[in-house]
């Protein structure tokens, strides 16, 4: 059964924000500054340049295969199907590793102390519920919370703008290429959300048309909304961001408006929410076009009948986070997730690459700077990160390997 078509140009809008401005706007700020010093804003353009070249690659291939997956089901039909597992497996488990450090994040802001783990677990519980109820309860939780999130920034960078720090910012490091392009990776990280739309082809009305100007309108908004929040930091706390556990809290303090700064944390909570819930239906969709074809138990291929969602993906995918959040912290692993998050769209790019014809919507210089993109940055991610993501993804190949020589002899005796 298909996935019901329901999704405006609005929800699709409000989804891609949701899921790039998130948690990592609040917090992403003291380790990319950490890295990229000086450099942070040039560190910005080369993630937004990145993201902008992935972005048009996942908008080309969108219009040409409206259907659940994302880039799962792209590359499985302009490459070959172990290149779409390849990029469906990246996506889900590093997801699920994103979704897991999006409930602990919202725990650590809104949660009393001692009550972290529960709260993220029952934050997960309840979004996997919002989205088993029908796709425009998601887009409707999303854009209250997205509105949430816009707000808490909008009064950041209208303090930080407007009044003068209370002290002088500490100077920034010099900056390096080595660091420059370790922050544009970690800035990279915050941006991806752009993919969610992609892989809801299957419920936006006219994905041909709105799926591709979602995305660029979403990533343009991000892209606006980072830069000035990137700039207020600079101007209020220099160097001092470094190390800064809330910088945002701290850009309100500094400029003498400690007051609002409770403003901040509802808006932090909001926004990893936001994330949360985008995330929990992204993986959903991919996970169902992976059951489709066998690469997932083919147990969450069920379609609710009233609600037309997923919603054996939906309950699979929020008890697997729920579990990690009860046995693990798992904020440290986002380098695991970019790792991921990379190899998803350098396999986008490669995809988008060999259409032709019509399917062309940009040039397949954009693609080449996507994959050439990707490379750099992963290869600024932290050792064990990529050792443990090129573990994963060898594991997911050999489940694969495993399936299709079983299915072989079953074949046979048919």
């Amino acid at each position: 059964m298909p996935l019901a078509r329901r999704l405006t140009l609005a929800d699709a809008v409000a989804i891609g924000l949701g899921s790039m401005i998130g948690a990592g706007v609040f917090a992403v700020w003291a380790p990319a500054i950490g890295v990229a010093g000086s450099g942070i804003l040039v560190a910005l353009a080369i993630a937004a340049v990145v993201a902008y070249a992935n972005a048009t690659a996942s908008a080309q291939l969108a219009a040409v295969h409206p259907v659940a997956g994302g880039t799962y089901a792209y590359a499985r039909a302009e490459i070959g199907p172990w290149w779409g597992f390849i990029a469906g497996w990246s996506f889900v488990v590093g997801k699920i590793a994103s979704c897991a450090a999006m409930a602990m994040t919202f725990a650590a802001y809104a949660a009393p102390p001692g009550w972290e783990v529960p709260i993220a677990a029952l934050a997960v519980a309840s979004l996997a519920t919002v989205n088993c109820f029908g796709v425009t309860r998601t887009a409707l939780a999303t854009r209250i919370l997205v509105a949430c999130s816009l707000l808490g920034l909008a009064v950041v960078v209208g303090v930080g703008f407007g009044a003068a720090p209370t002290a002088t910012p500490a100077s920034l490091p010099d900056a390096s290429v080595y660091g420059v392009l370790q922050g544009a990776g970690l800035l990279f990280f915050a941006f991806a959300g752009y993919a969610r739309i992609a892989t809801m082809g299957e419920e936006v009305v006219d994905p041909a048309r709105t799926i591709p100007r979602a995305i660029v309108l979403a990533l343009g908004g991000a892209v606006v909304v980072y830069g000035l929040v990137g700039v207020v930091v600079l101007l209020v706390l220099g160097g001092d961001a470094r190390g800064s556990a809330a910088p945002l809290a701290d850009v309100l303090t500094a400029s003498g408006w400690s007051a609002l700064a409770p403003v901040v944390r509802i808006a932090a909570a909001a926004a990893s929410l936001g994330a949360l819930l985008a995330l929990l239906t992204g993986i959903g969709r991919t996970s169902l076009a992976m059951a489709r074809e066998g690469d997932l138990p083919r147990f969450l291929t069920r379609i609710d009948d009233r609600f037309q969602v997923p919603r054996r993906a939906e309950i699979a995918i929020a008890a697997i986070v729920i579990l990690l959040v009860l046995l693990a912290d798992l904020r440290e692993v986002i380098g695991f997730s970019s790792f991921g998050v990379l190899l998803y769209y350098l396999i986008a790019n490669a995809a988008a690459f060999r259409q032709h014809g019509t399917a062309r919507r940009y040039p397949r210089a954009l693609q080449v700077v996507g994959v050439l993109g990707c490379l750099v940055l992963v290869s600024t991610l932290p050792p064990l990160a990529s050792l443990i993501g090129t573990g994963v993804v060898l594991l997911g190949i050999a489940g694969r390997l495993l399936r299709l020589r079983r299915a072989q002899p079953d074949a046979r005796a048919r």
